[in-house]
């Protein structure tokens, strides 16, 4: 049995030519730090891409009318929540 973490991966040709070759030029220490930092690059892109994709959301909202102050929001919650006059002042 692998210790946790550990994994055994196949790639293709040109990509273990790709990973050998940032290994034999400095870059990285070892095959598993090219792996792990091409991971890192894909999920930090995946998040900016969401991200993105939020805050576009929130753009046609605001402009199709559907936002409201911050501090009407607040309250709101404050109320649901039977927090009135929690924090005002």
């Amino acid at each position: 049995m692998k210790p946790s973490g550990e994994m055994s991966i196949t790639l293709t040709p040109e990509l273990e030519q790709m990973v050998q070759a940032e290994v034999e030029r400095g870059a990285f220490a070892s095959a598993s730090e090219v792996i792990r930092d091409a991971l890192r690059a894909r999920y930090k892109d995946k998040m900016l891409k969401d991200l993105d994709a939020a805050l576009d959301r929130g753009i046609a909202d605001i402009e199709a009318g559907r936002a409201k102050p911050v501090d009407q929001a607040f309250t709101e919650i404050r109320t649901a929540l039977g927090l009135k006059g929690y924090g005002n002042a």
